[in-house]
């Protein structure tokens, strides 16, 4: 796709005019007003040439979209609609951020003009005006945000992207072009934009700094084998990670990041030696059986704690994991397509098949 473009006012590019355009020899106006009747509204826009396709860039207060604005949806025009239902809980989170005094949300909204607009541009003014019409413009991306600064206490301005006189196939092309083809923000980098922003919570923080324990220490279990700001073969994310220690966030209540070290990495090493008697301790990094782990960690602390006095050691947990591991067969470490929950209950009914009172009482 070629550079875009912004086309001079004056039209100086040896081209005819759009037939919705309006040449004349007037000076240029200031930014216009918008227009003093309730049928029209009239504002200073840009013209942008990108590729095939030319807009308008221009800004638009968040009433205006909202009077302005429509969005089909499969349900309600099953024939040619081809937006996504609206999730009225994420306009309503989107309102919130911009009541808070704190939100901002510059990018742009993407529109296509319909009949009902009756779009003109008046090219010597830079002036773009059209009907005040609940469905002159189609929402092509961004109806979230659209019905969210709707349902706003404050109003805001907004950039705004308009397309005009395109077919029900362009619009649908420019819709999957731009939910296809752009690549989301990972939640690696998101979780470091979180702690950059200062945003990030308590327990958000305490796993943060039990990561980078893990990631940093040389006797880490873990050392090498994670990666801190991206999806890795043969590394656990920092995601996979942090999701597996919420799943026993009340293990390590009060705990610090070296209380947390501390009595996990012994308990790691337990399960690389476990793994190890099958040869596959590689598996570790498996995102599944690492949150199977972490899920099972609390019913082996809680056995170490009661037979050792709460001593944590290497020692003391492949004391009570490695009998474990010798009852479980390689194929279910993990199983192929169990998802963690599932191998978690495998391997938490596994565990309680070995208990004896008697081995229990006198240890």
């Amino acid at each position: 796709m070629a550079r875009g473009r912004i086309v001079p006012a004056n039209g100086s590019e040896g081209r005819r005019p759009h037939s919705d355009e309006k040449c004349d020899s007037s000076p240029a106006a200031a930014r216009p007003r918008r227009a003093a009747d309730d049928q029209f509204i009239a504002e200073t826009a840009l013209i942008v040439t990108q590729g095939k396709y030319r807009f308008y860039s221009t800004v638009l207060p968040s009433d205006v979209l909202a009077a302005t604005c429509a969005a089909d949806t499969r349900q309600e025009n099953p024939i040619d609609g081809f937006q996504r239902l609206l999730d009225k809980r994420r306009a309503k989170e989107i309102a919130d951020y911009i009541d808070s005094g704190f939100g901002s949300a510059p990018s742009a909204i993407i529109l296509s003009a319909q009949s009902s607009a009756e779009l003109h541009y008046d090219q010597a003014s830079q002036s773009l005006r059209f009907r005040k019409d609940q469905r002159s413009f189609l929402i092509i991306d961004g109806q979230h945000r659209v019905f969210g600064f709707n349902l706003a206490k404050r109003r805001v301005n907004v950039p705004v992207v308009i397309y005009n006189k395109l077919t029900r196939a362009q619009e649908c092309q420019l819709f999957m072009d731009i939910n296809t083809k752009q690549r989301p923000v990972s939640a690696e980098l998101l979780l470091d934009i979180r702690r950059l922003s200062e945003t990030e919570t308590e327990a958000d923080a305490l796993l943060r700094n039990v990561f980078d324990l893990f990631h940093g220490r040389e006797d880490s279990a873990l050392f090498g084998l994670l990666s801190p700001s991206e999806r890795r073969k043969g590394a656990i994310s920092r995601v996979t990670f942090n999701a597996a220690l919420k799943s026993i966030d009340g293990t390590f209540v009060d705990a610090g990041p070296e209380d947390v070290y501390r009595v996990l990495n012994p308990y790691l090493r337990a399960c690389q030696s476990g793994l190890r008697l099958h040869g596959i301790e590689a598996n570790i990094v498996n995102p599944a059986l690492f949150k199977a782990f972490i899920l099972l960690f609390p019913d082996i602390a809680e056995r170490v704690s009661e037979r050792f006095n709460g001593a944590y050691n290497l020692a003391n947990f492949e004391e009570i994991s490695q009998p474990f591991f010798r009852r479980l067969k390689k194929n279910e470490l993990p199983k192929p397509g169990a998802g963690h929950l599932a191998l978690y209950e495998h391997y938490r009914k596994t565990l309680a098949s070995g208990f004896s009172l008697k081995l229990w009482l006198f240890a």
